[in-house]
């Protein structure tokens, strides 16, 4: 595994040094990360079906998941892959493994796992992902850009900043911003206005990230909320269509489906939590995989 360095952890000579692959994660709570890694009460996490453990064992994923621990069954930590997530006054930096999500240990998977195996395996350059998520916030509103008109959205300016923050720790090192991946939508599904104006709305995200980033053709990855698996009708259905329809309006961006890797609730940690995937691990690792295949995709 390729050794790189950080002001966090990077530690390249500058005759050796290449420039470090930035990626922006960004989205709400299925970007924070709720897939189970090793709890398996009864009560609380169905006896572990369906957490990360489970899967790597059970699950037909199980052989993709494989890399994710070492000979002594220890969760390897990556040190070509690195990542940066404020989680309250907190900014968690390291090398990328289980635990990067707002739960401030090692309790919990995101998206940025399988996304961040994806893209390290891809790039002989250092990587870099950084994470900005919060919990129950919509495009509509909380993260509304200001191309959208109306008062900007509290959280695209702590999204922007928390980016400009991360980066200026890298100090002297060189950098290229080199994609972004959005994972949200679950609030602005809930309400019909904000389905009718997605689409505008995410056109509106990404151009306005462009701009502050000065990277005019800055490759976009969107993640489908594909909580439930398939539907045919209903303000799930429309969402999609929404979000879709929204990525194909925007240039070099790719919308990747992903309710393929919806698992039943009785597999699952959490079968009363739907919005968040059922907590199933296998669900989150598939997500960032196939949102890092897609990047892929867009990188070649």
């Amino acid at each position: 595994m390729k050794s790189i360095a950080l002001l966090f952890t990077f530690a390249l000579s500058p005759l050796d040094a290449k420039p470090i692959k930035v990626f922006i994660l960004a989205g709400q709570s299925n970007m924070e990360g709720q897939g189970v890694v090793s709890m398996d009460g009864e009560r609380d996490y169905n006896g572990g079906k369906g957490n990360l453990v489970w899967a790597m064992q059970h699950s037909k994923s199980a052989q993709k998941m494989k890399p994710l621990k070492n000979d002594k069954g220890e969760w390897v930590v990556r040190d070509d892959v690195q990542i940066s997530f404020k989680v309250g006054d907190t900014v968690r930096k390291g090398g990328l493994t289980v635990g990067y999500t707002g739960y401030g240990n090692s309790s919990h998977i995101g998206p940025e796992l399988g996304f961040g195996m994806v893209m390290g395996d891809f790039f002989q350059e250092p990587v870099l992902l950084i994470k900005t998520a919060w919990g129950g916030k919509s495009l509509f509103v909380d993260f509304r850009p200001p191309s959208s008109g109306g008062q900007v959205g509290p959280y695209y300016t702590k999204m922007v900043d928390e980016v400009r923050a991360a980066l200026a720790a890298l100090g002297e090192e060189k950098y290229e911003l080199a994609g972004f991946y959005w994972q949200q939508g679950w609030n602005d599904m809930c309400e019909k206005p904000a389905i009718a104006e997605y689409a505008d709305n995410l056109v509106n995200l990404v151009s306005d990230l462009r701009k502050e980033f000065n990277a005019p053709n800055l490759p976009v990855v969107v993640g489908e909320l594909g909580n439930g698996g398939p539907v045919k009708e209903g303000d799930m259905y429309d969402f999609r269509q929404a979000q879709e329809k929204g990525t194909k309006k925007i240039k070099n961006a790719l919308f990747v489906k992903t309710t393929d890797f919806a698992r039943p609730a009785e597999l699952s940690p959490c079968p009363t939590h739907g919005h968040h995937w059922f907590a199933n691990a296998e669900s989150y690792f598939l997500i960032g995989d196939a949102a890092g295949e897609g990047m892929k995709k867009l990188l070649k």
